[in-house]
């Protein structure tokens, strides 16, 4: 029976794939893309504190950021 390689004593390898091609039609520098876009397409990663709902922190969200839309995937309980 061979013996299992820890994780911390794994070789690994980086593959980095030098020569890439970027078709602008799809997208948009992410530097140079306006806010809109990135509140629009973003993801905030909030962690909660206890007390007010998860629907109460998505409203407040939606009045900070002056947006129509806002939501959250999951709960937000502990």
């Amino acid at each position: 029976m061979d013996a299992l390689t820890p994780p911390w004593e794994a070789r690994r390898e980086t593959l980095v794939r030098v020569e890439a091609e970027t078709d602008w039609s799809y997208g948009t520098d992410p530097s140079k893309r306006p806010i809109e876009k990135h509140i629009r397409h973003g993801v905030i990663n909030l962690d909660k504190h206890r007390g007010p709902t998860s629907h109460e922190v998505a409203a407040t969200v939606k009045n900070m950021l002056g947006i129509s839309l806002a939501g959250h995937g999951g709960t937000l309980e502990e």
